[in-house]
Formats: structure tokens, sequence, C-alpha cells
């Protein structure tokens, strides 16, 4: 049983007990979450696909911990003026594992 869902701007394919990153939330380590926005529900034979979602569809999840992605190295130049600029950034995600995949009938 699978399921794909929409959180922070992304869309996501989830399987019971995956581990996966999204986008920052407000939400502590060992915190549940409930994801509303469901866009397909396959169980195998049977598939429901939103338009644009699936009704009375949900996904739970259990908070992991917080990470932090790679380190990205930003750089600004101005040619012929001998100014140059650097900074780096680093995002923080969320690591969520699924623990419920339901669907409303």
């Amino acid at each position: 049983m699978y399921a794909v869902i929409k959180t922070g701007g992304k869309q996501h394919k989830v399987e019971l007990d995956q581990t996966f990153e999204v986008e920052l939330l407000d939400k502590n380590a060992g915190d549940e979450v409930v994801f509303e926005e469901v866009l397909l529900v396959s169980d195998g034979d049977n598939v429901s696909i939103g338009q644009p979602l699936v009704e009375k569809a949900s996904v739970k999840a259990k908070v992991v911990e917080e990470t932090k992605g790679n380190k990205l190295t930003i750089l600004r130049f101005r040619r012929r003026k001998h100014s140059m600029r650097t900074q780096g950034h680093r995002q923080r995600f969320h690591k969520v594992q699924v623990t419920e995949i339901s669907v409303g009938k």
C-alpha cells in the first residue's frame, strides 16, 4: 500500500514504515503528524486518484528527528568591480516515519 501526499510544496510517494524528509514542521521529535492532502492512494488492486485530493484519506506519521541538509555555498560575484561575497546555507528538515495510511469510504 502506498500514497502520494503533498507537503511543503512538494509531492512524496510514501509507504508504510518508510522514513523520508519533509520541510520543517511545527512539531518536536516523537510527535504525530497527520497529512490531509493525499493525492493518490493504492492498496495493490484499488487505486483512488483525487481530483485534486482523495476525500477522507489521510497519512499518519511520527516525527523521528530534525536534521540539516548539505551545505550550499552561495557566491555573489561582480565582474570588473573587485567585489565578491560568499555565504553558506543549510536547510533544516524533519525526518518522519509513516505509521498509517487510511482511506475513508
